[in-house]
């Protein structure tokens, strides 16, 4: 069931907008902008439903940093309002609204103003993922993980919890493709990612093809000790899996893996600590492959005897 959030300080017309949406949505109502934007940073929203004229901080200027925030800025919002001048209703649609409806409103038009940003929502959502999906390996794509690490490091930093981010490499891949051609480089690449993809399936798990023979994951709130222990088993499994390799470079396809945890401050940057697990990545490829070497919250290394 989709998710809509309604902010507006009046609990009558709360209660009202709430009555007309919740046979067919799972609906919330606040009654502060500041809630409001609580609330739309750390629920999975489809639309929200704002009341312009608030006390403290209007509809406007909560429209405005629902915009300006990475985690809020896809919702679709619709301004609900009894201010009826043209340039109000202007503004609110070059602020970002998708639909700007005046009171009084009539029952079925909200419904059916709704219903349609509901199903554009959805269309949306459906043609982003496609979009950011490996066509190769199904997993995600770089341009899904360049978005979603934005916003799940920001949920970490927001939460206190700690972030661990890897690079996964297949060992000596191009002289895989060298010896058994690209066809068969292209069913190793599915392999090693299907393999890792099942071990990274919580809901605070990520997991993306990179490009080429590299992959990226990340995990919220799992310790150093737990995400090192976590990629090991991962490193395993793709040995296991017991691909035949180049003979002069190993007997199996394996992969190198490099990472780091760290509780991310509201300052620090995502991509910084990425190219922290990037430089782990090098460092097990460098000492002999088929490894895991990682960096806990206290800048300590532990590495993996491959």
């Amino acid at each position: 069931m989709e998710k809509i959030l309604i902010v507006d300080d009046s609990l009558v017309q709360a209660a009202q907008l709430k009555s007309i949406l919740e046979d067919s949505y799972d609906v919330t109502a606040v009654h502060t902008a500041a809630d409001g934007l609580t609330q739309a940073s750390s629920g999975d929203f489809s639309l929200i439903l704002l009341d312009v004229i608030m006390p403290d901080m209007d509809g406007f200027d909560l429209l405005k940093k629902l915009q300006d925030e990475v985690i809020t800025r896809r919702i679709p919002v619709i301004l609900i309002t009894s201010l009826t001048a043209i340039e109000h209703e202007q503004r609110g649609l070059t602020l970002g609204a998708v639909d700007y409806i005046v009171k009084p409103f009539h029952p079925l038009i909200v419904r059916a103003r709704v219903d349609t940003h509901i199903k554009l929502y959805q269309y949306r959502k459906q043609a982003e993922l496609q979009s950011m999906t490996d066509q190769l390996t199904g997993v995600a794509n770089r341009r899904r993980h360049d978005y979603y690490s934005a916003l799940k490091w920001q949920e970490a930093a927001r939460l206190g919890v700690p972030f661990s981010i890897c690079m996964f490499d297949i060992d000596k891949f191009k002289v895989y493709n060298d010896t058994f051609g690209h066809p068969a480089g292209d069913k190793v690449i599915t392999a090693v990612a299907q393999t890792a993809a099942k071990h990274l399936r919580r809901s605070t798990d990520f997991f993306a093809r990179y490009g080429g023979e590299e992959f990226v994951a990340f995990m919220m709130g799992e310790s150093s000790e737990k995400a090192f222990e976590h990629l090991k088993a991962i490193r395993r499994e793709v040995e296991l899996l017991q691909i035949p390799h180049s003979p002069e470079i190993s007997p199996w396809v394996t992969v190198s893996i490099g990472g780091v945890t760290v509780v991310p401050k509201a300052d620090s940057s995502y991509d910084t600590w990425l190219k922290v697990a990037d430089t782990m990545l090098y460092d097990a490829k460098r000492y002999g492959r088929n490894q895991v070497f990682w960096m806990d919250e206290k800048m300590q290394q532990r590495r993996e005897k491959g």
